[in-house]
């Protein structure tokens, strides 16, 4: 799989300029909340392990598990997909992880060794096709892929649609009378012409409503 893990800081001057060009709401925000910052990674695979065993769980306790899980093989570092794939379901589950998330390690491994899911090819690729292809590991959502788009691959022209801090703060943001279905965000991103920076937009929001998307990744 490669694990060569570079980071990198993605410049967002571009993008600063762009929205506060398009949008008064975000530019005001841009003004008054402290920088943003978009640091790009490519542990894609530890990326997403992690975001399955931290799943509808605490920060403290995600780290907790993956701490324990790591623990388990011994390596210092998010085992490969050949160790995991060797592990028993039960040594699986004496780390903390649910039945479900146990089978769903499992199957994202599967997916890396057997190629349906490849890498090496994911900075070709777009946002659309990235996400049609880990949706297809079980416990693999959309969400958890925007995450994964935004906060390790780096990919400034994510728009979170379903997610709730986002909802929320448009909501406030933008004087609505009620939190913003998935379609009216897509709807008011548009309208607010932010493509192609909607990940930085979200970003601000995200700050601006004193919350943070929980990404263990």
């Amino acid at each position: 799989a490669g694990y060569n893990v570079r980071m990198h800081t993605i410049p967002l001057q571009p993008a600063l300029d762009w929205l506060s060009d398009h949008d008064a709401i975000i530019a005001e925000l841009i003004a008054t909340q402290p920088p943003v910052a978009v640091v790009a990674h490519t542990d894609y695979y530890g990326a997403l392990a992690s975001s399955i065993i931290g799943q509808q769980l605490s920060v403290k306790a995600a780290a907790s598990i993956k701490r324990r899980f790591i623990e388990l093989f011994g390596t210092g570092a998010m085992p490969e997909p050949t160790a995991i794939i060797k592990c028993n379901h039960d040594q699986l589950r004496s780390v903390g992880l649910s039945n479900a998330k146990a089978y769903y390690i499992r199957d994202l491994a599967e997916h890396v060794l057997d190629g349906r899911i490849s890498f090496d090819h994911i900075n070709s690729q777009s946002n659309a096709e990235i996400i049609a292809e880990l949706t297809d590991v079980k416990g693999i959502g959309e969400w958890t892929v925007h995450m994964f788009l935004m906060f390790c691959v780096g990919r400034l022209n994510v728009l979170p649609t379903g997610d709730l801090g986002i909802r929320n703060a448009i909501r406030d943001r933008y004087g609505l009378p009620s939190r913003p279905t998935s379609k009216e965000v897509t709807e008011l991103a548009e309208t607010q012409a932010w493509h192609p920076y909607e990940s930085v937009a979200c970003l601000y929001l995200w700050a601006s409503y004193d919350t943070e998307p929980f990404v263990p990744i």
